[in-house]
């Protein structure tokens, strides 16, 4: 009998936990109504390169300015790699970085630093 009784409760239990609805149990919230999704940030580049030269066009559609970079790897041992000053890509904006080697381009890609608003 007692078996019964406290196989009873433990149904009851199970069922009002699975049966509730969702949005009457209390979900956590975030502190200070701060949003969980990052905000959007990053400008998107084209970067080409012809012989020994490079180019990259970066367009920022974002609110946060992109501090943007142009690397370059040069393909021979004695070239030297090269990186280009900091630029700030402003909201909707768009920058202009170049670069080159003495020879060939083994590889060239553009780096980002959020500066905020």
């Amino acid at each position: 009998m007692r078996l019964y009784r406290s196989l009873a409760s433990v149904t009851a239990a199970a069922a009002l936990v699975l049966f509730t609805p969702y949005d009457a149990v209390p979900h956590p919230r975030v502190a200070g109504g701060e949003s969980r999704e990052p905000t959007p940030f990053g400008a998107t580049c084209r970067t080409s390169v012809e012989g020994s030269h490079v180019v990259a066009h970066c367009h920022n559609p974002y609110v946060d300015i992109d501090r943007v970079r142009l690397h370059i790897e040069c393909d021979r041992w004695w070239d030297l790699d090269t990186d280009s000053a900091p630029v700030d890509a402003e909201p909707a904006m768009t920058v202009r970085l170049t670069g080159r080697c003495w020879m060939e381009v083994r590889s060239a890609w553009v780096s980002h630093q959020n500066r905020g608003s």
